[in-house]
């Protein structure tokens, strides 16, 4: 069974910010392959949303709800919920996680 992957604003406006840097600061052609390795990580999601693991930034806090997959340095977080998948992060993982993580999931 194939779950639906859905991207929050947040995680929208993620992906566009990771290809714009990359765009910007590298060549258009490496953003496009960022890209397309990431949108490959995201229709896994809909087949194996089980496969990631538990945020060890969440864990720490008894918090077991979202799970992460990783194009390295990027951090996908997400969250099964029925037969959808939510993604809520998109980040850099050398970014400051902690805080951002706090910020997207914690207070709504």
């Amino acid at each position: 069974m194939s779950l639906e992957v859905l991207l929050t604003k947040h995680a929208q406006h993620d992906l566009v910010d990771i290809y714009s840097y990359i765009a910007d600061h590298d060549s258009h052609a490496n953003a496009e392959h960022v890209l397309a390795q990431i949108e490959k990580v995201l229709d896994s999601l809909a087949t194996n949303p089980r496969r990631g693991s538990y945020l060890k930034e969440l864990a720490a806090l008894g918090i077991r709800d979202y799970r992460q997959v990783f194009f390295k340095p990027y951090r996908v977080v997400y969250r099964v919920i029925g037969a959808r998948v939510y993604v809520y992060v998109l980040a850099d993982g050398r970014l400051d996680m902690q805080t951002l993580l706090t910020r997207r999931l914690l207070i709504a």
